[in-house]
């Protein structure tokens, strides 16, 4: 950063693109992923210059006590409610989040993972929920080391809101895996044994009409949230106590076909509780 911060001119711009560079290959662990392929678009080197220079004006300690993942996330909503970004597609609003984890009640231990996690906003909310609800001080190391590293897990197709999703848990102190690829491929196969799935899928017909590539579905449909509706309840542990909030359209409860076969499935393999009809 003392570096950057020095620089003027092409100079800036020239060295700010070798830093991205440098870090998506040489850095270490999870910088390492959230850095790679990173470019910028910004052109100008006196605009960077400007960025940078409010950025190390910002007082961090300050910023740190507040929490910097609050921050991050405060700065993903903003630019999620601007459409021109189109990043709202990204981006469930948190307070939809925030009731559907609450009504699930995460445990600490229990396995979580959201198969289409966008900026990775519900094992975030999750994550509060739990600190919220435990004394982190009386949990065991065990225990302790598990919620970091292990308890919540992603998956997001799309490159740069990988990136975001990763950068996202990174700031909030989280180390659980969030993979980059498509849920409803061959790797989707391995998202198992999953206390709790929550999730917002993508709507909508896979482009051309095609079905799914993985082989686990027993209604494989050119329809999303069929497939990610059974993808969801396969995740699951079948111990009992394994549970999942879905946002869907409302397509899936009327749909013919599949998706009535579908329906019937989902009602002879798990207690569906409740569907809630949201505004538009």
């Amino acid at each position: 950063w003392s570096d950057l911060k020095d620089k003027e001119g092409i100079e800036l711009a020239t060295f700010y693109r070798r830093m991205l560079l440098d870090l998506g290959t040489e850095g270490q662990g999870k910088v390492k992923e959230i850095y790679t392929n990173a470019q910028t678009s910004i052109k100008e080197p006196a605009n960077l210059r400007k960025i940078i220079k409010n950025i190390d004006e910002l007082d961090w300690y300050e910023a740190k006590e507040e929490g910097l993942g609050e921050m991050y996330e405060g700065l993903l909503e903003k630019n999620a409610s601007e459409k021109k970004s189109g990043a709202g597609q990204y981006f469930t609003p948190r307070p939809l989040i925030n009731v559907m984890v609450r009504l699930m009640e995460p445990k600490v231990g229990e396995r979580m993972n959201d198969p289409a996690c966008g900026t990775y906003g519900f094992m975030i909310a999750a994550h509060h929920y739990i600190l919220e609800h435990n004394d982190t001080y009386k949990l065991s190391e065990k225990e302790n080391k598990f919620l970091v590293n292990e308890q919540y897990s992603g998956c997001e197709l799309v490159d740069d809101t990988h990136r975001l999703a990763l950068m996202n848990g990174f700031l909030h102190g989280l180390k659980g895996n969030i993979v980059n690829g498509d849920s409803l491929s061959s790797m989707g196969e391995n998202f198992k044994n999953y206390d709790v799935v929550l999730a917002n899928p993508p709507f909508g017909t896979k482009k051309g009409g095609d079905r799914p590539t993985r082989t686990d579905l027993v209604y494989p449909s050119s329809n999303k949230q069929l497939n990610f509706l059974q993808a969801i309840y396969r995740s699951l542990h079948q111990r009992g106590g394994a549970r999942a909030a879905v946002v869907l359209p409302d397509n899936v409860l009327f749909e013919d076909g599949d998706g009535q076969r579908i329906r019937k499935d989902i009602m002879d393999k798990c207690n569906l509780h409740t569907i809630l009809r949201l505004p538009t």
